[in-house]
């Protein structure tokens, strides 16, 4: 059973930049479910891209993997022969509560769990890299580099998928998704006291781009074949593929 987030209702939080701690980690699901409008939807299809781009004998990445969400969602869908999954994060109780998920569930698709930075772990021979809801977290100035290390890493024909909360050039835009996002987590039950505590936690930690950046990063990294194939809102997902 789901913890509640609840986090940002005590004050205590609100003061804090926002950290991927063992507090987060807790509550994390809800706390995904009820702030990414679309992210059951974004998951989902996660396992249908990772059935189609999926190679034999290579390796598939999940950067940032969190709980393992998007690990689990390929791990279940991947048909190719000799595949196995590198998922990656920085952050020790995620990394522990993950590997509880791996060990519960039915797929055999081999699983390897990294505690480590993703600007310092290479890839290699790889089909499909995920940065689900990641790339937001890291310095925007080391996005690029980033990007460009994992298009050398992956074989002709590998997809990467990039999830990403976005910004809006066009200020009414912005204003306009801004607030849908925040009606979207009222009705999940947040209040507007722990929606403004969140934001200002997260103020300078997760730091939002609009697609227009994001794609043409991606182009300056290799990929000359990119789509935003989901969004809702200020949330989004782009399939690239090499």
């Amino acid at each position: 059973m789901k913890k509640k987030d609840s986090l940002y209702f005590e004050k205590q939080t609100s003061e804090t930049p926002f950290r991927f701690n063992k507090k987060v980690t807790e509550v994390f699901d809800d706390m995904i479910e009820r702030s990414v409008p679309g992210y059951g939807i974004t998951i989902s299809m996660l396992g249908i891209i990772a059935a189609k781009y999926s190679q034999a004998d290579s390796y598939c990445y999940d950067l940032g993997c969190s709980l393992g969400a998007s690990t689990l969602s390929m791990r279940r869908n991947i048909k190719q022969p000799g595949c196995s999954i590198v998922s990656v994060d920085n952050s020790k109780p995620m990394i522990e509560k993950c590997q509880e998920r791996i060990a519960a569930d039915y797929s055999k698709v081999p699983v390897e769990l990294v505690c480590a930075d993703i600007l310092d772990v290479p890839i290699k021979k790889a089909s499909i890299v995920m940065l689900n809801f990641t790339l937001q977290f890291i310095a925007p100035e080391k996005r690029e580099s980033l990007l460009k290390k994992i298009f050398e890493g992956m074989l002709p024909g590998g997809v990467l998928i990039l999830s990403e909360k976005v910004s809006f050039e066009e200020k009414k835009a912005e204003a306009l998704n801004v607030e849908l996002h925040h009606t979207f987590k009222k009705a999940q039950g947040y209040s507007e006291m722990e929606i403004s505590r969140k934001r200002t936690a997260l103020e300078n930690v997760l730091i939002p781009e609009t697609v227009a950046i994001h794609r043409q990063r991606l182009k300056n990294a290799g990929f000359q074949t990119s789509t935003v194939w989901f969004q809702c809102f200020n949330f989004m997902s782009i399939a690239a593929v090499k």
